[in-house]
């Protein structure tokens, strides 16, 4: 939903953009949509949990005082951040997996204890 109220109308966008010049070297946005698989909604977490600060900093602004009750609470981000933790090894895994160009089958039981363990 937040994603939606920031870039859905341009001014708004823009503004959200502003809030991060001189602090990163590429401003972005959040991301609307992902598709239906778990490294895209990892992907869409990742990139809400490094915007939190300037979305905290847009919300400032009087105009979207209304809009604040979206904003994250810290227990929210708390929880994000544990489930980035979990998906990150399921993301790992099978991308290191498959840039080998041998046999990986003799992996599959170190890989499986691995992400058991975490």
């Amino acid at each position: 939903m937040l994603a939606v109220l920031i870039t859905l109308i341009p001014g708004r966008r823009n503004e959200f953009i502003d809030c991060q010049k001189a602090k990163v070297r590429i401003a972005v946005l959040p991301i609307m949509d992902v598709k239906t698989l778990w490294n895209s909604t990892l992907e869409l977490l990742e990139r809400a949990f490094r915007l939190r600060e300037f979305t905290k900093e847009w919300f400032q602004n009087p105009k979207y005082a209304e809009y604040r009750p979206l904003f994250t609470t810290q227990d929210e981000w708390t929880s994000v951040k544990y489930i980035m933790e979990v998906l990150r090894q399921f993301r790992y895994w099978p991308i290191w997996m498959s840039k080998r160009h041998t046999v990986t089958l003799h992996h599959v039981i170190t890989v499986y204890n691995d992400m058991f363990d975490h």
